[in-house]
């Protein structure tokens, strides 16, 4: 069994973007989100594009890729997950890379890993409903969830600057309110949930 233990401040968080397309807002929405993150929070993309679609076939020999992925979110210290709903759900990128991320069976590196998730739409309901499936697939990969607050992003370009800066006073605040909780959580996560090395 791996070792267990605490991590001290400042935390590594791997940051998702559900969508891969160049021209996401999710991705414009986590870029800001980061920007807005505590100092002890040091956020750094975990890029999901260039995997395969998973094939439990190749859980004896994995893909360098899924091992790429599965190093990067097991050397992280939390999980932030900024993502468009596609259909009511999330997008088959995403729910690839969680895939590859928690097999081969008994090696899911999500586990006990505090997550945060976030989403971004330009209409009014914001990826609530994609939100809610993503939540109930990370809770069966055993991942704590922050649900303090959750965020429901309608995007409208003129809240954002070129440089991805929220400009919108009332948003910029809510955004900065969710990661200052989203640091919270996380610290308390890391302190009461024992990790793997």
């Amino acid at each position: 069994m791996a070792d267990t233990f605490h991590h001290e401040p400042p935390y590594s968080i791997g940051v998702i973007c559900g969508s891969i397309a160049a021209s996401s807002i999710n991705r414009r929405l986590a870029n800001a989100m980061m920007k807005l993150a505590p100092e002890d929070l040091q956020c750094s993309y975990i890029e999901i594009d260039k995997l395969g679609l998973y094939n439990h076939d190749l859980d004896g020999d994995y893909p360098p890729e899924a091992q790429e992925l599965k190093r990067q979110i097991e050397s992280s210290d939390g999980i932030l997950i900024v993502t468009p709903e596609y259909n009511r759900s999330i997008p088959g990128a995403l729910k690839n890379a969680i895939d590859w991320a928690s097999r081969p069976w008994g090696t899911n590196s999500l586990a006990r890993k505090p997550v945060g998730i976030a989403g971004a739409s330009p209409g009014g309901i914001g990826t609530a409903v994609g939100q809610q499936h993503l939540k109930a697939i990370m809770s069966f990969c055993n991942a704590p969830l922050m649900n303090e607050i959750e965020a429901y992003i309608t995007f409208k370009e003129e809240d954002f600057d070129d440089d991805d800066n929220c400009t919108n006073e009332s948003t910029k605040g809510f955004l900065q309110s969710y990661m200052n909780a989203y640091d919270d959580f996380v610290r308390r996560v890391l302190t009461v949930v024992p990790q793997q090395r």
